[in-house]
């Protein structure tokens, strides 16, 4: 049995009736009965995935998954790809948003090189995963093979479990790629089956003929590898990208040790669609960050059913609303442990 297929098989629902217990025990705090809205909801949810009586966050990690996009060669991006190398290099010095916003969250930053375009040489601290130099052009076919997505699914697992074995507890999604905008949106347009129009956005700043020109280049994609798009590993091998293959499996890998994963942005996103359209079991345990600026975005959570902890107005990527919502969730897990109960406080309740 391969490390998916086996990862697959140990992901299982979150327990309704842990979920109802930690509503209980909120009920009973110093406060009006759900007055603390969706805190309650994350709070409760958390508590169930660890399954215990008071949960604890303990270590924090954001992954930032690295992947180049030779479709970038159709104009799609408002910037080079040379980005993602020089990108990198200011994520291991510690000078990016991400680092910024991960240290004020106490959280650890790890890069990791799934399929940078260039071998940047020695750069210590950089965990080296490189399968492939960048994924494929999808307006002119497959991004990668289905054996290449598989790899970096397995790259994904393996970080999550390693990252649970130090004792990570919250897990953050980030990512890093110049063109990877356009591969996201690809993969919404697929597995929500709507039009790449519903789901293009300007990325990095497109102007509106940039954007038109991105959307033509997401149609040619998708007649070109519809034919591939037979189910979820496949079509996240036709038009997705290694990073996003990766953070797929960091999802999957973290459910199946029953870990609380932070899902950041748009591309984020995507690959979390990914993961829930391997197992949709993997639902239970995604926090999904932020609402980001990109237009699909705010789509896919309305197709899913789901709901983002923050509405700021982002489109950076890189982890960075994961790094925040972390902090929102630590508070509510507080709020959980350490307000009173009415009984603590001799209250009767309603009184």
């Amino acid at each position: 049995m391969d490390l998916l297929t086996e990862t697959l098989s140990k992901i299982e629902p979150v327990p309704a009736a842990r979920i109802a217990r930690a509503y209980e025990r909120l009920a009973s705090l110093t406060k009006p009965r759900r007055s603390l809205g969706y805190l309650e909801d994350l709070a409760a949810r958390y508590a169930a995935i660890g399954g215990e009586e008071r949960p604890r966050v303990g270590g924090k990690r954001v992954c930032v998954l690295v992947g180049d996009h030779h479709v970038t060669a159709e104009g799609v991006s408002a910037y080079p790809p040379v980005v993602t190398q020089l990108m990198v290099q200011n994520f291991i010095r510690g000078g990016a948003a991400i680092n910024v916003l991960a240290r004020r969250a106490g959280a650890a930053v790890e890069v990791v090189d799934l399929g940078m375009a260039a071998d940047v040489g020695p750069l210590p601290g950089l965990v080296r995963e490189n399968i492939k130099r960048g994924a494929d052009n999808i307006a002119r076919g497959a991004a990668m093979t289905v054996d290449e997505a598989r790899q970096a699914v397995t790259v994904g697992i393996r970080r999550a479990d390693l990252a649970v074995r130090e004792g990570v507890t919250l897990l953050g999604t980030g990512e890093m790629g110049i063109g990877n905008t356009t591969p996201a949106a690809a993969l919404f347009a697929v597995y929500l089956d709507v039009s790449v129009a519903d789901v293009a956005g300007p990325g990095t700043g497109l102007d509106a003929a940039g954007l038109a020109r991105k959307v033509a280049v997401l149609e040619r994609a998708l007649a070109v590898n519809r034919a591939r798009c037979t189910g979820a590993l496949e079509t996240l091998a036709a038009v997705g990208g290694l990073e996003i293959a990766g953070l797929a499996g960091l999802c999957l890998g973290a459910a199946a040790r029953r870990t609380a994963v932070v899902v950041d942005g748009f591309i984020a996103g995507a690959a979390a669609l990914a993961a829930l359209r391997l197992c949709p079991a993997v639902k239970d345990y995604l926090f999904f960050a932020h609402l980001s600026a990109e237009p699909g975005h705010r789509r896919f959570f309305a197709r899913e059913g789901l709901r983002p902890i923050l509405d700021l107005g982002l489109r950076l990527g890189e982890g960075t609303g994961a790094a925040i919502a972390m902090q929102v969730i630590e508070d509510a897990v507080a709020v959980y442990n350490e307000m009173a109960t009415f009984a603590e406080a001799g209250i009767t309740a309603g009184a």
